[in-house]
């Protein structure tokens, strides 16, 4: 909805206000998302023009959350429990901030919002979208056999792996339902974890947990370690910085809260299987941000199909995903779309393994699933492995080079697959020297 819309149908609106100088790179302060007027960094004038109100978002979020006695957890909002309570929480804040960002995010009134685009440090006002998780289209229990998948074969990734490359010194940021941080094949490879409650706020020594499978899945794909000969870990020696930021609850403040976190543990790679359908720039200054930061935001586009596309991972920014399948063709329920845009005017930029794709998921088990996130794991994964064997090169040089290894297969359309498929040994090759 937008900032009219909102305004008009309840007099109040949930915003992003982004600061002027929040584009450039480095100089972020460091921490987690910070709540109120006194935010770390934030302007006591942008701070100012925020309001309470019993008709936000979070209002009614925390209304229902103590009607019901659940909790503020992430778990809850998948339904479990958790011992962090809304005991502790009387009101919602009007306004959170987001230093490593550089953004804010709160509740304006007309006159509020008038107010903040007069700021001289504010550089734009847009509308809060609420992102939803990718979903798989399939998901099938699997017993998984020895040797690589077909996904890390087709990359080619197996060729880096045996001359030595294979994401050592890589951190890699994941946004998702959370980690089985147990499973035996990701023994060690959580480097560090966190939670988002339903308001948005960092729950205290959160210990790795998955509130489905969605995330142990993705987490596998990008790191998984080989268990019995089984292979499907893509940057087997990378670790991770995984938060659970899905589903339910204040999604964005959820999602902010980890991209301002992944951002303060210095990853490289951002990982996130999640949008919504439409081509709104509302998220647009926040990806843009992540590249300013020196993190390449590798997105998933989608599982609806040609003629459809979700943002963010429909912005030239973004290092689009779309699926493909073991015979070289793209998937049917893979998203496509074509702008009227002078840079890169078709998503996604190129399509990834997201057929079959066999990964482990919580209790120790292993799943067979189906969608764009699963290929844009692959995709995270071989920039892993990428710079872990030219770390001296940008990101930019890092998702130039996978776009130049791309190739259509013969089954594949531009105005479907965009570059193609990219081959790990060519993407090397072109880093070199």
């Amino acid at each position: 909805m937008s900032i009219a819309s909102s305004l008009k149908a309840s007099g109040v609106a949930d915003v992003i206000v982004v600061l002027k100088n929040a584009e450039q790179g480095g100089g972020a302060v460091a921490g987690a998302a910070t709540r109120g007027a006194a935010a770390t960094g934030m302007p006591a004038g942008v701070a100012r023009h925020f309001a309470s109100s019993s008709l936000s978002h979070d209002a009614a979020l925390l209304k229902m959350l103590k009607s019901s006695g659940r909790t503020l957890s992430a778990q809850a909002a998948a339904g479990r429990t958790s011992a962090a309570t809304t005991a502790a929480v009387a009101s919602v804040p009007p306004v959170r901030f987001y230093p490593n960002l550089g953004i804010a995010l709160g509740t304006v009134d007309r006159a509020g919002l008038a107010a903040l685009r007069k700021e001289t440090t504010v550089r734009k006002v847009v509308a809060a979208p609420q992102l939803r998780l990718i979903k798989p289209v399939a998901a099938t229990a699997v017993k998984a056999t020895s040797g690589y998948t077909w996904g890390i074969k087709a990359l080619k990734v197996d060729v880096l792996h045996a001359q030595g490359f294979t994401g050592q010194d890589v951190l890699v940021g994941h946004l998702d339902t959370g980690v089985d941080a147990s499973h035996p094949a990701l023994n060690g490879v959580v480097k560090v974890f966190a939670e988002f409650d339903s308001l948005g706020s960092q729950v205290k020594n959160a210990q790795p947990k998955d509130s489905g499978e969605h995330g142990t899945h993705t987490a596998g794909t990008i790191a998984g370690q080989p268990v019995k000969g089984v292979r499907f870990g893509v940057a087997p020696g990378a670790k991770l910085a995984s938060a659970m930021v899905i589903e339910g609850g204040n999604v964005l403040a959820r999602i902010l809260g980890g991209m301002n976190w992944v951002v303060g543990q210095n990853v490289r790679v951002l990982s996130m299987s999640l949008g919504l359908i439409g081509t709104k720039d509302d998220f647009l200054l926040v990806t843009r941000i992540l590249r300013a930061r020196g993190v390449l935001p590798v997105f998933a586009v989608g599982n609806e199909g040609p003629g459809t596309s979700r943002y963010p991972g429909n912005y030239s920014e973004a290092l689009s995903v779309g699926a493909s399948d073991s015979a070289g063709a793209v998937a049917d329920f893979s998203s496509s779309q074509q702008f009227v845009r002078a840079k890169d005017p078709i998503v996604p930029d190129l399509v990834g393994p997201g057929v079959g794709v066999i990964s482990c998921v919580p209790g120790g088990k292993y799943m067979e699933m189906d969608g764009t996130s699963m290929a844009t794991p692959h995709i995270a994964g071989l920039a892993a492995v990428l710079m872990s064997a030219r770390p001296n090169k940008t990101i930019d040089q890092i998702e130039a080079a996978i776009f130049k290894s791309c190739a259509l297969t013969s089954d594949m359309t531009k105005d479907r697959a965009n570059r193609g498929f990219p081959d790990a040994v060519k993407a090397l090759k072109a880093l070199t020297p």
